[in-house]
């Protein structure tokens, strides 16, 4: 049997409620001018800012011709109509958006998202040709009681339901402890490792073991340089989705540089 084809690692900075347009141009130029053609071919780098530097990020992206993919934070599960503050699919679409983030803890959290709205929004991304991120992840009550791998992957196929295994297969789901976010503390690579392996294995026996080996699973809590490297040598883990760290170019660059890491 032939190996089956690597994943390729995908780094994404999540930048949540930071920067104006204006810096957020700056910081895509920083950003690019860090890293060489061959480290942006070699790690998918997806930048998410807000919905208002969209428009300047594109901009600039495309402008310069950056090796650099970008998405968005969020989208609505409606196609358009009398949704106040709502930005459906079709107007990431035009913007060129390739990721949209869908079910972040920040969302399920503050906004009440629950599964079927979660799963609503991963197909109104498809539905405009942008690959979802699903987010997943546990609290910290849920993995003292130790059932952390059962919610996760309960979470995960709740978020899939009623997608073809194509589909699936396309997805990025990123797992991030919540108790792990924005704290300091970080899941140890085992944790990690656990936990994707989990989410892999119950893609694969519901859509097929080539489509459970086709889906890149992130890892998200905390990351930044000096926890990089042994984050992304876990079989399981094909990438990262970095909070605060991705805010500040020379450090995203050095976490997407991760390969530089090992052995320190």
């Amino acid at each position: 049997m032939t190996d089956p084809t690597p994943r390729r690692p995908i780094v994404a900075g999540n930048w949540k409620m930071n920067l104006n347009h204006l810096e957020a141009i700056l910081l895509v130029q920083k950003l690019a001018a860090s890293l060489t053609p061959q480290q942006l071919t070699d790690v998918e780098t997806v930048v998410v800012p807000p919905f208002t530097d969209l428009r300047s990020v594109q901009t600039a992206i495309d402008g310069d011709k950056l090796h650099l993919v970008y998405g968005a934070q969020d989208i609505s599960q409606y196609k358009s109509g009398a949704y106040t503050g709502e930005i459906s699919g079709a107007m990431l679409s035009k913007l060129g958006v390739s990721y949209v983030l869908a079910g972040h803890s920040e969302r399920r959290e503050y906004h009440d998202e629950d599964d079927a709205l979660v799963n609503a929004k991963v197909k109104a991304a498809f539905a405009n040709e942008i690959t979802p991120i699903l987010c997943v992840g546990e609290g910290l009550v849920t993995r003292e009681e130790g059932t952390h791998v059962a919610h996760c992957t309960n979470q995960t196929l709740a978020g899939l339901a009623g997608l073809k295994p194509e589909q699936v297969k396309q997805i990025v789901v990123a797992y991030e402890p919540v108790w792990a976010i924005g704290t300091g503390k970080t899941a140890t690579p085992d944790d990690a490792q656990e936990v994707c392996k989990a989410i892999r294995a119950a893609i694969a026996e519901k859509y097929g073991t080539d489509v459970g080996e086709a889906v890149r699973i992130q890892y998200g809590g905390s990351v930044k340089a000096a926890n990089i490297a042994s984050i992304m040598a876990q079989p399981d883990v094909d990438g990262v989705l970095v909070g605060g760290a991705s805010l500040e170019a020379g450090e995203f660059a050095s976490i997407v540089r991760y390969r530089e890491h090992v052995g320190r």
